[in-house]
């Protein structure tokens, strides 16, 4: 088996403006662009323009360097952090091919490259080049698995007639989770919907190369399948099931089970008893994540990420104002004011599946996690992992809101805090991949 590619959404705008350093051919005369551009769509063409000329391309447009290792394509205003409080404008540089599509009006830049070189850049991206080799080991493996899943995923659904249904609303619930649905003209994007990739931007440290280099072509495998292995920040102490988060599909190897690989001391685990929840969350169980070593978090957190220092247990303040502006805009719900939050389902980590807003005009109940965490927050809140309190009654109508929480991310999958905090404590790749993915295998694919 070769070297697959990946073709990978960058950015979609009005107008792009890029760079090329090196030649770089059309995909149909053989010209060169070696130039700053501007590449923009016209009834329905890609329009490119530069100092002295202007081309026209009806069927889109491929962009090959004539030299991989030595030519870059500069992108200028990429948004990273799209929706989360970090998100930012940067100016960032690509490796291999570079396509231009136009959808719904925009252009869309794509890049295509090989998957092991993409590789260098996610990692580097997710974290610091100076993790323990065994850390960085682990994420190559699950990031190459994850991405590969992702790409047969799709193919599996273009081969399926019909629609695919990620919203079950009724009169009373609006379930919703957000996956492999978003991109059907590309196969993963840049951003932390998909996995951080941020082209040759992030120095590419010998560390990481070496990680990857050394796991090249290796990946989980379950039943003859390529794993959808999936990772989080911190798991909070207790990691999720995957069909809690996405499609109610079980996987042998994303289950829930705690940490440290036991029951912390003084925890009643069973989260259907809403007083075990409370308990949990607003305790401070033991666990691998559960560290505020610096060493260990800088490795897994950049620059944006590390201003957060409280995510394996949160706690986040609402008006009565705040959070019916917040429910009231993000869900397209009117609930009036803000009544009651009440949990309704959790699952194994704790995390809320289903969580019922009682307002002054409507009561409904929303799922799952990512849409709970999307509602409460102008981006995301940490986790879906919170118990709720509410004060200053007024009327009947609490006037603050307290959310207590666990983790960060959806808990699926490995934990990356907790990954580091084993590298750091000698545990090899092998040990801390069949510790968060029990039951998987480890195979060389290519």
């Amino acid at each position: 088996m070769k070297t697959p590619k990946v073709e990978v959404g960058i950015l979609l705008s009005d107008n792009i403006k890029v760079v090329f350093d090196g030649n770089y051919l059309f995909n149909k005369n053989g010209q060169a662009l070696s130039e700053k551009c501007t590449i923009s769509s016209e009834e329905g063409k890609i329009i490119v323009s530069t100092k002295k000329s202007r081309f026209e391309f009806p069927d889109g447009l491929i962009l090959s360097p004539s030299d991989f290792e030595n030519s870059a394509c500069t992108v200028i205003d990429v948004v990273i952090g799209i929706g989360f409080h970090w998100e930012q404008k940067e100016i960032q540089k690509f490796q291999g091919d570079i396509k231009f599509k136009i959808i719904d009006g925009k252009v869309q830049l794509i890049n295509i490259l090989p998957i092991e070189n993409y590789l260098y850049s996610v990692i580097s991206s997710e974290m610091r080049g100076d993790s323990s080799l065994e850390l960085l080991k682990s994420h190559a493996i699950i990031s190459r698995s994850w991405l590969l899943a992702q790409i047969e995923k799709q193919n599996e659904l273009s081969d399926t007639e019909g629609d695919y249904s990620l919203i079950h609303e009724t009169k009373d619930e609006y379930i919703r989770w957000y996956d492999r649905e978003d991109h059907h003209d590309f196969h993963v994007c840049a951003d932390d919907h998909c996995q951080r990739y941020q082209g040759t931007t992030r120095a590419h440290n010998p560390n990481v190369i070496k990680a990857i280099k050394e796991t090249e072509g290796v990946v989980l495998m379950s039943e003859d399948k390529i794993a959808d292995a999936r990772f989080s920040k911190s798991c909070g102490g207790v990691t999720e099931k995957f069909e809690n988060c996405w499609e109610p599909i079980n996987h042998s190897y994303l289950q829930a089970f705690p940490d440290l690989d036991k029951i912390p001391e003084g925890f009643n685990l069973d989260f259907s008893d809403e007083t075990n929840a409370e308990k949990f969350i607003n305790g401070n169980p033991e666990a691998f994540c559960n560290t505020n070593d610096d060493k260990v978090l800088s490795q897994v957190l950049n620059d944006y990420d590390h201003s957060a220092k409280d995510f394996y247990r949160w706690t986040v303040a609402y008006t009565q104002k705040e959070i019916a502006k917040l429910i009231n805009t993000k869900s397209a719900f009117d609930f009036g004011d803000i009544i009651d939050l009440i949990p309704v389902e959790r699952g194994d980590s704790s995390r809320l599946i289903k969580l019922k807003i009682v307002g002054s005009k409507l009561t409904k109940i929303i799922g799952k996690e990512l849409e709970i965490r999307r509602i409460l927050s102008d981006s995301h809140l940490y986790s879906a992992a919170f118990t709720i309190e509410k004060q200053e009654e007024n009327d009947g109508v609490p006037q603050k809101f307290i959310l207590r929480g666990a983790g960060w991310g959806h808990g699926v999958g490995l934990c990356q805090i907790g990954a580091a905090v084993m590298g750091e404590k000698g545990y090899n790749y092998n040990e801390i991949l069949m510790h968060y993915f029990r039951g998987a295998d480890i195979k060389k694919l290519y």
